[in-house]
């Protein structure tokens, strides 16, 4: 088994006593002193700072390029201007999810963000659709940073005003702390924010840049995990997978007007019936009573009664103040208010469904 890799802010991590731990192929920050939790409300109340170079970066260049990535995705890609970046994910002929992703229209092509669980999966399944008639290039000598939280906009508008001029998914090129950065207003914590691709070999500058702010502090995936969940956001291999339709993970709002009349990806026919008539199952949050967090795999039943679903998400929601969890659950049950009970530790404990997300989301739109 090979060594995992590690990410070009590795040093930076252990002098800012990461603890780290194996993630997706990496050496990863789980979390620094300060703890997960105090990371958590940092970001929620302030700034925090995560290396999410993990995750795959690519471009696809040629003409037809957003043409050529309509066959693979059910978004409408060809519809984005230069600088709009889109969430979507790539479709079985199930209808089923192998990955999601952010796409953006650049001058030159596509720039694509994918998990880094499936990067070289996904790297393989667009170079067999698209090559030759365009070319993937993945971007390995780039990382990645996410500065997230209501005080990140005044933080990177230190290093370069313009761009709190960006809207949620806009992007543009800045050069900052003396390189050339692609800025994309997004993240994956429900607040402000934004991912920066550096070029590798100045990561770390940028990052200490940014950590000299007094309002930034940095976090690790233990706090990315829990301001996902509260956020209601889904995290691949657990909320969505190959066996999940975009319209069960209540994702529906990804397959543009255009899409939906015209088809033509992978598991149309699948997606395009459940819009009309339903899908047998839907994620739904899920706040169970008392102080225990429920865990990924727990039964979801009616009232002692039967089975109605499974947990795919649950922790600990520090900004809710109890736990919190999403899961998938028989279509008739997803109404907010239905009580249900969830298995924790062989113990049923009382729960009802909550409207997604627990957080609101805090985007500058």
């Amino acid at each position: 088994m090979s060594s995992p890799a590690r990410t070009p802010l590795f040093d930076l991590h252990l002098e800012l006593g990461a603890r780290m731990v194996a993630f997706a192929g990496y050496e990863m920050p789980l979390r620094y002193p300060a703890g997960i939790i105090a990371e958590h409300r940092h970001c929620r109340s302030r700034a925090a700072l995560f290396d999410v170079s993990h995750m795959g970066q690519l471009r696809i260049l040629g003409e037809d390029a957003a043409a050529a990535l309509e066959g693979l995705v059910p978004a409408d890609i060809r519809g984005l201007a230069v600088g709009r970046n889109r969430y979507t994910m790539f479709t079985n002929d199930a209808g089923g999810i192998l990955d999601d992703l952010i796409a953006g229209r650049e001058k030159e092509g596509l720039f694509l963000v994918v998990n880094a669980a499936r990067k070289a999966a996904d790297i393989a399944h667009l170079k067999a659709a698209l090559e030759p008639a365009c070319t993937v290039e993945p971007l390995e000598d780039r990382a990645l940073l996410a500065l997230q939280g209501p005080a990140a906009a005044e933080v990177l508008a230190r290093l370069r005003p313009e761009v709190d001029e960006l809207r949620f998914m806009e992007s543009g090129w800045f050069e900052l702390a003396g390189a050339r950065c692609r800025v994309a207003r997004c993240g994956y914590t429900g607040e402000d924010g934004f991912e920066i691709s550096v070029p590798a070999d100045a990561a770390t500058e940028l990052a200490r840049a940014l950590l000299a702010s007094e309002e930034v502090a940095p976090a690790g995936l233990g706090a990315r995990d829990s301001l996902r969940l509260e956020a209601g956001l889904c995290l691949y291999g657990h909320d969505l997978d190959e066996t999940t339709t975009p319209v069960e993970a209540g994702l529906a709002w990804t397959i543009g007007r255009r899409r939906r009349e015209e088809g033509g990806f992978p598991g149309a026919e699948v997606i395009l019936r459940q819009l009309r008539e339903g899908a047998p199952r839907r994620l739904a949050g899920l706040r169970p009573e008392g102080r225990v967090p429920v865990r990924e795999g727990a039964e979801i039943r009616l009232p002692g009664g039967a089975v109605i679903g499974r947990v795919t998400s649950g922790g600990f929601g520090p900004t809710v103040g109890g736990p919190v969890a999403m899961g998938y659950l028989d279509s008739a049950h997803e109404a907010p208010g239905t009580r249900l009970e969830v298995l924790v530790r062989g113990r049923a404990v009382p729960a009802e469904v909550a409207r997604l997300p627990f957080v609101p989301h805090r985007y500058r739109r």
